[in-house]
């Protein structure tokens, strides 16, 4: 008998690609069109990296544990606010002669969205180092906090 790990993260995902296929079949019979429809990465994600998001006065940075995934099987885009980080961890070959006792990384595609209002889109930076990727979003000035001065009357 073999032990299955039970990963919430995973079952998140089947709970929400059930909603969307629901809303999809909805909308479709009802004649509305889904704009999403032509990529929606959720649909295919077999696992959620880790991240972490911070923000200073000129940038959002986001850091994504991603290892073991080459720089070429990650896809990143920036449209209408979101910031959408895709691709795919290649299961190592296998060796005939090797028998596994425990498998607990998960390989196949992942998928992860963010809101990030107001982002200067041609300089948003990329950069892969030791398995982190890197995301540098720079703030548009109007996104910039502002001080306000008080004055006495």
């Amino acid at each position: 008998m073999s032990l299955i790990r039970w990963n919430p993260a995973r079952e998140l995902l089947n709970i929400e690609r059930e909603f969307n296929r629901l809303f999809k079949s909805l909308s479709g019979r009802l004649g509305f069109s889904d704009s999403e429809s032509k990529e929606n990465g959720y649909e295919n994600a077999v696992w959620i990296p880790l991240t972490d998001i911070a923000e200073n006065d000129n940038n959002y940075i986001i850091k994504m544990d991603l290892p073991g995934v080459n720089k070429d099987d990650i896809i990143i885009s920036y449209s209408d606010g979101k910031l959408n980080i895709s691709g795919e961890r290649k299961q190592e070959k296998e060796e005939k002669n090797s028998t596994y006792h425990r498998i607990e990384r998960v390989y196949g595609r992942y998928y992860r969205s963010f809101n990030l209002p107001k982002v200067e889109e041609d300089k948003i930076e990329a950069v892969v180092k030791d398995g982190q990727l890197t995301i540098t979003a720079p703030k548009t000035e109007e996104a910039k906090p502002k001080e306000i001065a008080i004055k006495t009357k």
